[in-house]
């Protein structure tokens, strides 16, 4: 205890007061924290101090693949998939021919229907596959597009982009689970 002026101040009290005030920052601090890794769900990354949704990624790739469809840009769309898949698939220049054969019409509509994502993390490298399908209706008929994206693979560069797009009329009955229908390039059923 000691006098300053005319107040009595014990040492007690200053290390009491300076516990609890570093109490309640790690207080905060560990709220903060938590509530971090609470509130922020498994399809939020941070790419570049970005934080993009697996959802905006497959958003985006639809974009791409639409707008390559229906400007019937083999190029476009060509570019659009993985060195694996283009390297894997039997005969992408004829998938795409009939592709664009397929569908009739123009393109009046698409929207995406659902996605979900797996990501694999090895030694601080990152693959994401994104997989989702799009509903897209022509002018003369509706179809079915199912995609399977690598939108992030620093595991293997070279299995970055596009795996796979499969298209079948909208009636058709599904061909099973994407695990047993995954193949490199573009399928029509």
């Amino acid at each position: 205890m000691f006098t300053l002026g005319s107040k009595t101040i014990t040492a007690l009290g200053i290390f009491k007061k300076e516990v609890i005030s570093v109490s309640k920052r790690i207080i905060v601090m560990l709220f903060v924290f938590i509530s971090l890794l609470l509130f922020s769900s498994c399809d939020i990354k941070s790419i570049g101090g970005m934080l993009v949704s697996e959802e905006t990624k497959a958003n985006a790739r639809m974009e791409q693949i639409i707008s390559a469809i229906k400007e019937k840009d083999a190029e476009a769309l060509k570019s659009l998939f993985s060195k694996k898949a283009l390297d894997e698939g039997d005969d992408f220049d004829n998938e795409i021919k009939d592709l664009f054969d397929l569908l009739k019409g123009d393109i009046i509509s698409y929207e995406r229907d659902g996605w979900a994502s797996e990501e694999s993390i090895t030694k601080g490298k990152i693959s994401l596959m994104v997989r989702f399908s799009i509903n897209v209706n022509t002018d003369e008929n509706a179809y079915l597009f199912y995609v399977i994206d690598y939108n992030t693979d620093t595991i293997d560069p070279d299995n970055e982009g596009v795996y796979m797009l499969e298209v079948s009329l909208a009636d058709s009955k599904n061909v099973g689970s994407w695990q047993e229908r995954m193949r490199a390039g573009i399928y029509i059923h």
